[in-house]
Order: C-alpha cells, then structure tokens, then sequence
C-alpha cells in the first residue's frame, strides 16, 4: 500500500449473520408478523445480528446498535468519509444448505440476486429466488447469463408488475425470466395506479406525484409478494396463458396439468424446462385476491344486422349476492355465435345458484318502433322479435367448477330491451351441455 497519509479512510459496516440451525426454516408467519410496523422496533431491539464499525487499519472495532442512534456518536462515525458495507451472508463452518436460502430481488435486486445464484454455481445451488418486477432496461432480450434466469437456483418465481413500453423501454422486464412467470393483470400495468390517481398523489407527495404514480405499478410486485405472507388463506390462484387477451376471454382457467399456481410466497416449487407464463386479474389495494369465473353464452339473434345491447349480470351464490355486473361483447351481437368472457368478483360469493341476465339499454325510438310493431304487425318486412338465450355456461377458476344455467321460463326465450331473465341450474342433455370450456 502507499503512504498511509495519502489512502482514504474507509468506514466498512461489517454485518455478521447468526444463521439458524441446520433444517430450520423461517416460518412465513413470522415473516409477516415482523413486516408489520407495531413490531418493527421490537424485533429490531431482538435481532441477533451485529453492525461493527471498522475506522482504520488497526482492525479495532466498534458496536453500533440498532434504534440508538447515540452509538454513531461513541463510534466516531464520520459521513463525510466513504463507507463500504461488507454483507456476510453464511460460510460453510455452519453448515447452511444452499437449498434453505431463499434470495428475493426488487427491480434491479431481481438481476443482483440472479448473479448471486449463478457465481456460487457448483452442483448445489440456491434454494430459490423470486424476482420482483426485475428490471427492463439494459436486460430486456438478453442472453440469460446477463440477467435473472432459470438456471440461478433450483427454483425461480417472477412477478411482472410495469412491463408497459415507453420508447422502446418498460421499467419491468417483460421476457419470462423464471420457471413460473406471473403477469398480474397483464403484467403491462396495475389498478390503482393510473395517472387518474396523480390527483390524490400531488396532495400527498407535491412535486415527487409523478414519480409516486410510475413507482406504483414497479412496487405493485413486492406489494403483492407481501399480500401472499399476510393473508394464507387468501392466496391468489394465477393460470397459465399465451396472452392477456386470451386470458380476458375467460379461456385460460384450467388448472389441469399444473397449468395453475399461487402467486407470491406459498407458489407451487416445480422445475420446467420452459417458462411458464401465467395471468390473472387483482384488486387495487390489500388483499389483492379476485375470483375468476368464465361465462360462455349463446344468443339466436333474429333480426338481419348486428345489434349493439348493453347486458348486466347479478349473480346469486350460498354466501353473497353481486348485482349488475357490466358485460361486453364486442362490437355487436351475431346469430348463433358463442361469446366467452372474463368475469372477476372480489366477494365469495359460494356456489353460484342463480343469475340474472338483463338487456339494460336501448335508443327510445327503438324501445317505441319494438312496441308498436308488437301492437300492429304491419309491412311485409320480418319484424324484430328480439335475441334468444337459452342457457349460460359457467367455470369457477378457483375451484374449477363447471355449471350450466336455463332460463327459469323455457316458454318465454325472447329477451327484449330493458327486459330481465333468470336463469337457474339445470341438467341438459344436449350437445351444446357437453362442450367442454376450455
């Protein structure tokens, strides 16, 4: 070295890390309880590990202890100086199977832990990592060795939460990444945080709004990872899918084949020779969880053109009721063709018994013309009887239960605008009842 006078003063914090004993695990619950801010000073003052503060080259030593500030002071610490942080993590004298360690990366921290996993190489490897919204730019189409992959640990789980492109760039890493890829809500971006909500932003943050509102959908990720440790009987379920639009169909929900796991801390640990990639929809605030249910539906349309109705859906399960759920269907109603869609409640609402299908909205004068040609059949032209539905079929992701609903009245199949049917349970033994939903 040169001239002692002449090398900077290096302040190294050295944190020693008292792991557990060989097989013991750190029980999710523990992890959620000490997450919660009434107990954050408590475990705080109880933790094991020791933060020692080296000044000089003569190794000697100092104890800063946590939530006494004071100990700074005695220590003689001195912030105009650089600091270098060495983390230990475990050393082989303890005895530690790589298996038990679980690393979790946030954005760029998906990436650090990803070259963690793949610099220990060896034959054993990582237990898990689970990336965080891991970050996009300078990663996004890179070899795997440049970024999070499979390979890092025995398993990888990733969260996609800010995958939408600006420029050419997102702020989250839209490629899988991992063995089980999730996209909550698309992965391109989350609700709740859409700049409608830059408003209540500025009141609260000023001029940082705007970067609280881009921050929301990146932390989404952890947000939800932690959702998974607070609420164990609330997980929610994700199911493999080629595409959010696929997804917004309500084609995707099977869970055959392991095409379906938990997102976040208790997800499914299977090693697969590709990625896998699965969807589903969550709430905008804790608990994120939804119920996912698929309506397939059929309607004889008797009139020559298109038409452009506005349905709403109230569903009647053994714990709740949902009413007036909004549907749409596209750009207009044609005859004899099958229509499937996504719908997300974010009750149990039990076992579904009942649903009420209405036609809710229609111009005036086609509401009057309807009744008068009811009144008085004139011309010669067919007149509008309108749409026939005959039965709604219904998939519960969660619980992949499949049911087919009849209209109450079969005598009276026509719906016309403004006009409300209910259906209930049935058995048909038809063709059309033995379709499988996919």
């Amino acid at each position: 070295m040169g001239n002692p006078l002449r090398v900077s003063i290096f302040l190294v914090l050295c944190i020693f890390t008292q792991s557990s004993a060989p097989g013991q695990s750190l029980e999710p619950e523990l992890i959620g309880r000490r997450s919660r801010a009434v107990e954050t000073k408590k475990s705080l003052q109880e933790t094991e590990t020791r933060f020692l503060l080296f000044k000089d080259e003569t190794n000697k030593r100092c104890q800063i202890r946590l939530n006494h500030p004071d100990t700074l002071r005695e220590c003689g610490f001195n912030s105009s100086l650089p600091l270098v942080m060495i983390i230990h993590g475990w050393s082989e004298s303890v005895q530690l199977s790589r298996s038990n360690v679980h690393l979790i990366g946030y954005s760029l921290g998906a990436h650090v832990s990803g070259f963690a996993g793949s610099y220990i190489g060896g034959r054993h490897k990582i237990g898990r990592i689970t990336g965080l919204d891991a970050a996009g730019p300078l990663f996004e189409g890179t070899s795997p060795s440049d970024r999070l992959s499979p390979d890092d640990a025995n398993f990888v789980d990733a969260i996609h939460t800010f995958t939408r492109e600006h420029m050419g760039l997102s702020v989250g890493i839209k490629q899988p990444v991992a063995h089980y890829d999730f996209y909550p809500n698309g992965g391109s971006f989350q609700p709740g945080c859409h700049f409608i909500e830059l408003y209540k932003h500025i009141a609260q943050h000023g001029l940082n709004a705007i970067a609280q509102t881009i921050k929301c959908a990146h932390e989404r990720s952890v947000h939800l990872f932690i959702d998974s440790l607070l609420h164990d009987h609330m997980q929610s379920t994700a199911y493999q899918c080629s595409d959010m639009d696929s997804f917004s169909q309500g084609l995707c929900l099977s869970c055959k084949k392991g095409r379906c796991n938990k997102l976040g801390y208790h997800v499914r640990q299977e090693r697969q020779s590709k990625s896998k990639t699965l969807f589903l929809v969550t709430r905008a605030q804790s608990p994120f969880r939804v119920y996912h249910y698929q309506f397939k539906i059929q309607f004889i349309n008797q009139i020559e053109k298109p038409v452009e109705p506005t349905f709403t859906m109230s569903l009647l399960g053994t714990k709740e009721e949902v009413k007036k759920i909004p549907i749409t269907l596209g750009e207009g109603i044609i005859s004899n063709k099958t229509y499937s869609f996504l719908i997300t409640l974010d009750l149990d609402i039990g076992e579904l018994i009942m649903i009420k299908f209405k036609w809710e909205n229609s111009a005036v004068w086609a509401n009057v013309w309807n009744t008068v040609q009811t009144i008085i059949p004139w011309g010669t032209e067919p007149r509008y009887s309108g749409l026939v539905l005959k039965t709604i079929r219904v998939k519960a992701g969660e619980t992949q239960q499949r049911m087919t609903f009849c209209s109450e009245n079969m005598d009276d199949l026509q719906l016309h605008p403004t006009q409300e049917k209910i259906f209930v349970k049935c058995e048909v033994n038809s063709k059309i009842s033995k379709q499988k939903i996919r």
